[in-house]
This record gives C-alpha cells, structure tokens and sequence, in this order.
C-alpha cells in the first residue's frame, strides 16, 4: 500500500507527463488566435456600442471560426441577434457560451432573456416550454452571482407575471424581492416597488419608491426606475426630483436626453427644450433593448407636437413609432387621433 506522504521525487516522477501534454495543447493553439479573438471582440463591441448589430456580428461569426469554444464571442453573437430580434439564433449562441462557461452569470441571465423572447413569438406548447427554460436561466443566473441585480428584477417579474404552470406565482415574486433585499436596500426596494406595480398596487410601489429616493443611492439606474413610475402617473414634479438627483449622479447618462424630453412633455412646459432632448436621444443613441426604446421616442415626440397643434408633424411621429412598434396600441390610437386633427375633422 502507498504510503500517504510520498517524496517529492515521486510525487514529480508520477506526473512528468503533465507539463509536456500542456505544451502540446498550447503548441497546438495557432500563435495568434488569442490576440485575434481579443481583437475581434473589442471591436465587435465598438460595433455593438454604436448599434451596428450586423457588422458586429459579421466580426464575431468570423472570430469563431478562429476560436469556436470562446465563450466571450458566442456571448456577444447572443446578444447581436438579440437586438437585431433573431431570438432563434441568440438562443444558438447563448447556449454555446453558457456551454463553454457555465458559470458566468450574465451568460445564464441573456439566455433566459433570449428563451423569454422567443416564448412570446412561440405558439401555445412551445412557448410553455420556452418560458420554463427562461425561468430556469434566471434562477441560475441569480444563484451564481447575488450581486447580478438585472437577473434578479427580471426573476421578480418572471414569477408575478407568469402563471403557475411554468413556474410563476406571486409568493415566489415577493419572496425573491426579499432575497434582493438581502443583498442590497436599494435593490430590494425596486425589487418590492415592481412587485407592487404588477400587482396594480401604485400606493404601495411608491412608498418602496420614496424609500429609494430618501436612500440617495449613488447609481442612476434606480433614480430612473423612481422617473419612469412618476411619469406614468402623469407627475412629473416628482420625476423631475429623481430626474435632478440622477443627473447629479451622472450628468453624461445617454438616456437623461429621453428623460429629459418625456418630463418636459408631460409637464407641459418648455417645450422647445422637450423637442430638443427627445431628438438629441433619436439621433444620438441606437436602439438598444436594454434603453429606451426609439418607439416611445417617436410617440413622446408626437405628443409633443399634437400638444402644440402640430397635427401633421405629430402624424409622422406617431407613424415612426408605429413603423418600430406595430403593436403599440398607444401609439396606434394617436396616430388615429392626429390623423382626425390633420385632416380637419
């Protein structure tokens, strides 16, 4: 029997092998493919940044064909034909990176987004089981990182929304607010206030909100979540509140430009400055999922000019918005109403 405590001598002589396989493995990986596939991936998010989603995938599929196993590539890929709305092959591709990296937590949460979407398009059956897979990614995603508040807000609204059969129910939604809260204060409060707002319970998504506001966290995104509430409830004195506190924060935040228009819009005042920081948004920022999206751009700028009777310029707003929206029944039901106005009637 081997004694436990072998000699170093040994121990070296039993696995002499290892370095020499090694070095065939690194032997066998052409010299430059880690710089290219670096190369590759940081102007593919050059691209990605400035909404060039074709060309970004164009740089990647061409940098796997270099480094098929790079988790990173099919990452980016995902997300390319995520935005370019390809659920089908962000799904592919989401699958390799998880595949080759299973525990990146951010890989787990955009094939859950990925799964999720694709769910919307599916008919009856399929959709069920796509929507169990998302589920399954968002869990995953929040297991391996705590600290991954995106997938925890998109699990919160998994479970409130979703029904029973694929996993959704609204204890597991609070349940999973409190396990937010845990991790974070500020978080959790988001994570309660959406709760809430799914809920149709606006009383109690504002005292978690005000709770947000009185913590003066020292990131944007959860002053614009406080925004996007007020807004919707046609208060823009207090949206404008989080609006300055987010501005103060970061001044240079792309989205204060779209913010910044819909507040003044919604307000009914300074409307020249409205125009300006909704078209500053429209021709600066590209499409993005995770931004606000060009659609309510377009719509917002509408409102504007029907409040200004601008009936034909609002008519071709609310017409880009549906060109990039088909479904918005806001946008469509504007576009009726402006189109009434223009005409006379």
């Amino acid at each position: 029997m081997r004694c436990r405590s072998e000699s170093f001598r040994e121990a070296t002589a039993r696995h002499a092998w290892i370095p020499a396989l090694v070095l065939l493995w690194v032997l066998a990986v052409p010299a430059g493919s880690w710089a290219a596939a670096s190369g590759a991936l940081e102007e593919a998010r050059r691209q990605f940044d400035a909404g060039q989603y074709q060309q970004a995938a164009g740089t990647l599929r061409g940098a796997l064909e270099h480094s098929p196993q790079d988790a990173a590539l099919h990452h980016w890929l995902a997300r390319c034909y995520f935005e370019l709305e390809d659920y089908g092959h962000a799904i592919a591709s989401a699958e390799r990176s998880v595949q080759f990296d299973p525990h990146n937590s951010q890989y787990h949460l955009w094939l859950g987004r990925a799964y999720g979407r694709k769910a919307e398009q599916a008919g009856w059956f399929s959709g069920f089981s796509l929507a169990k897979k998302s589920r399954h990614e968002f869990e995953e995603a929040v297991r391996l990182d705590r600290s991954n508040f995106a997938a925890h807000h998109d699990l919160i609204e998994f479970y409130v929304r979703a029904p029973g059969i694929v996993g959704g129910g609204d204890e597991k939604g609070w349940q999973q607010a409190e396990a937010l809260a845990a991790v974070d204060a500020v978080e959790g409060h988001l994570g309660r206030a959406e709760y809430w707002k799914y809920r149709k319970k606006p009383e109690r998504a504002e005292q978690e909100y005000r709770q947000v506001l009185a913590a003066k966290p020292k990131r944007v995104d959860p002053y614009l979540a406080v925004a996007e509430f007020y807004l919707s409830r046609g208060d823009a004195g207090r949206a404008e509140e989080a609006l300055e506190a987010a501005a103060r924060v970061n001044a240079s935040d792309r989205r204060l430009s779209y913010y910044c228009g819909v507040v003044r819009v919604v307000a009914g005042n300074r409307l020249e400055e409205a125009e300006h920081c909704l078209k500053t948004y429209l021709t600066t920022v590209p499409p993005r999922s995770d931004l606000p999206a060009h659609a309510d751009g377009h719509e917002w700028l509408g409102r504007l000019y029907e409040r200004q009777g601008k009936c034909a310029a609002a008519v071709e707003q609310y017409g880009k918005a549906m060109e990039l929206d088909p479904h918005s029944k806001s946008a469509r039901e504007a576009l009726r109403r402006a189109q009434r106005c223009a005409s006379g009637r």
